[in-house]
This record gives C-alpha cells, structure tokens and sequence, in this order.
C-alpha cells in the first residue's frame, strides 16, 4: 500500500520538540534522580539557617540578592551574610543544593528591562552573578524578575537565558568546577491572559537554557480584591482559568518538558473579614482585607503557622473544599483565610507527580508550622509512584 504524504508542518513540529526535551533532559542530568523538593529562605527570615530541617528538601533558595540599576551588577545586602547560609545547610546535609534568587516580588521590574535589552548589560549581570555563586558556595542562580511587561521584554529573557547559560558552560570548563546550576520564578501561566499586555514566556529558549523553571502557583487572590474571600492557590477552578491546574497545563502546553517544570505552594494564606457568618465559604462576601499579623506584618496574608494559631486559639472551623483543592478557616470575629492544608498539599504533590513535573518548591520556608506541610509533601513526594 502506498504511505500517504507526510505533512512537514508535523515533522517539524516533532523534530523540534524532540530537540527541545534531549537539551532539557542533559540539562536535568545534574539533579538527583528523586526530583526536586525545594523551597526558598528569605534573607530577612526569623528562621537562622541552622534551624531548618535539611532532611525536607533537596534544593534551598536564598532570597534575595538585587540588581544594581546603575552598574546592572549583582550585589547581596550589606546586612546579609549568604556565606552563613551555605556553609551551615551544607554542614547538616553535604547533598543540598543551594541556590542565589535574584530580584523577588519587590525588585525594580524597569532595571531588569533596561538590564537584558543591551548585551553589555547582560554581560556585567551575567559574569557578576556567576562570581557571586562562586563566592559564597552556591550550587546555582535563580532569577525572579516579576515580570517581563511584554513581548518585547520576553523576548529579551529569552537572550539572557541563552547568554547565560552560554557563560556558565565556559565557566565550568575553565575552572574545572561543576556547573551552575540556572532556573527561574515565573508567573503561574505560561502566558498573561488577566492584565496588562498578552504575552508569553519563551518556552524554547526556557527549555534549552534552564534547568527548571520554578512556576508560582499562589495569590490567585488577595487583598487586591476585597469584595469577597477567595482560594488563592486552588489547584482547580471551576468558573475559571486561575488555578494551578490550568496554569501547569499552559506550561506543558507551550512544550517546555514535564521535567522542566518544579511546582510552587504557599505556606501562608490570604484572609479577609468577612461580611456576615451566614456565608463563609470561598466567594462570599467581605468588606476588608485581614488583620495585620505578628508575623506576616502585612494585611491579609497569615502564615501558616499564624493559621494553626487561629485555629487553636480562637477556636476557627476549618474546611477542606474539594472542589477547588484548597482549605479554608473561619472564626467568629470574621476573620476568614483561605490556605494550603496537609489534605491540599498531598493532593497537590500527587498532581505533580502524576504529571511527572521535576518536583515542588514551597514560599517561604519560615512560615511552615513545625514542619507540618514540608514533611507532608516530602512524604507524598515519596509515597506516590
């Protein structure tokens, strides 16, 4: 019988995927076979480093190192002493990975533009970035810049990704060292679709480049918004695309590889105060953000250990909705915070799994209640097939 036509658009596409997973894969060859289970430690933690509990994670991110808008060199606080980091996680587990986050949720977004627009300015962040690593014992570099504000900016990322990795090969090779380790914090979709210009991430050039990408899968929700309660990091929505499901899903579709791809959780909550306790579930009404907390310092947002507070002090109900994959507390002052609970992380790290992502990474380490969530996604990681 003869072969019927083969469409080159398809050949192509296959080609070209296949080429996209084998640099990712020889990328990935570097990570231990158990997945990443990691999870970042702000430089400004109650925390010490001597505190946490290495045998949770593989990977620990130290946040955060900035960008000098007039040098567009790398630079670490004054007050900051990531040397301490390093040296101590590394005494109580010699197989942690550290890693250097650079920028945050905070960061100048323009300086980051301005930075990987000009090639001489990739330059100088690059090559400070990699010194730095090198300087304070760091497996690897993290970039948190939120966000590239369009295509343009995309696809400037997507330059300094490639840059980049191109100078930590050659750096490796010089030195004889093992090679940096290179992955970034993006948006919780592979594309913005909510505000501001659309635009996407450069998934090939992310595939080719990074080690992993750690994808943001939180504040679907918050104090932006005080109208009504919401689950700020619901693996699933039914009335729309803001959730972690959909946000994965854009990722794979886009064909950055599963092993790619490490899934973000908060160990804190977004709270509100309720309207009236005659509704209390997800999306009923509210007319404030929550209290400041002693912790937190920020209206609206609880830690997880100010939640297990709430709970046991102030006697709150708690519930675990299925539908969206998330829970949710109430107390009778009207106090309402939505979270992430043992049932939703297990779930959550089942999903993953299921999807053969690389791993899960937590914000923020400190924030945890006596390890309560960390050791049980680090359970449900192993247990699950």
């Amino acid at each position: 019988m003869a072969q019927p036509p083969r469409n080159p658009l398809i050949i192509l596409l296959f080609v070209t995927s296949s080429l996209i997973h084998s640099s990712s894969s020889s990328l990935n060859n570097s990570i231990n076979n158990g997945g990443v289970k990691a999870a970042y430690w702000p430089s400004h933690s109650i925390l010490p480093p001597s505190s946490i509990n290495t045998d949770l994670f593989t990977h620990t991110f130290y946040a955060f190192a900035h960008l000098n808008n007039q040098t567009f060199e790398v630079e670490v606080p004054s007050t900051d002493d990531p040397e301490e980091f390093t040296s101590t996680l590394l005494k109580k587990k010699p197989s942690l990975k550290t890693l250097l986050s650079i920028g945050g949720g905070g960061s100048n977004t323009t300086a980051f533009a301005l930075m990987a627009s000009i090639a001489s300015h990739r330059k100088v962040f690059i090559n400070s970035a990699i010194a730095l690593a090198r300087k304070y014992g760091f497996h690897g570099l993290d970039l948190d810049w939120e966000f590239p504000k369009d295509a343009v900016e995309m696809e400037n990322l997507g330059t300094l990704f490639a840059e980049w990795r191109h100078a930590i090969d050659l750096e490796a090779t010089a030195s004889g060292r093992p090679r940096i380790l290179l992955t970034a914090a993006v948006y919780f979709a592979q594309y913005f679709f909510l505000r501001g210009e659309k635009r996407a991430y450069p998934a090939t050039s992310i595939a080719r480049n990074l080690d992993w990408v750690n994808v943001m899968c939180y504040d679907y929700h918050g104090s932006w918004n005080i109208s009504a309660t919401g689950a700020h990091a619901a693996l699933y929505d039914p009335s729309s695309n803001i959730s972690t499901s959909f946000g994965i899903g854009s990722w794979l579709h886009s064909g950055v590889p599963p092993d790619n791809i490490v899934m973000g959780m908060p160990l804190y909550g977004r709270s509100w105060i309720l309207k009236s306790l005659e509704e209390t579930g997800i999306g009923a009404p509210a007319v404030a953000a929550g209290p400041k907390q002693t912790l937190s310092k920020e209206k609206g947002v609880m830690f997880f250990s100010e939640i297990r507070d709430l709970i046991n002090q102030k006697n709150a109900t708690e519930v675990f909705d299925e539908e969206t994959v998330s829970a949710y507390s109430y107390s009778s002052d009207m106090i309402w915070v939505g979270y992430d609970n043992q049932d939703s992380v297990a779930t959550k790290v089942s999903f993953a799994k299921e999807r053969r992502l690389l791993g899960y990474f937590f914000w923020a380490i400190s924030q945890d209640s006596n390890w309560m969530l960390s050791t049980q996604a680090s359970d449900s990681w192993e247990q699950v097939q």
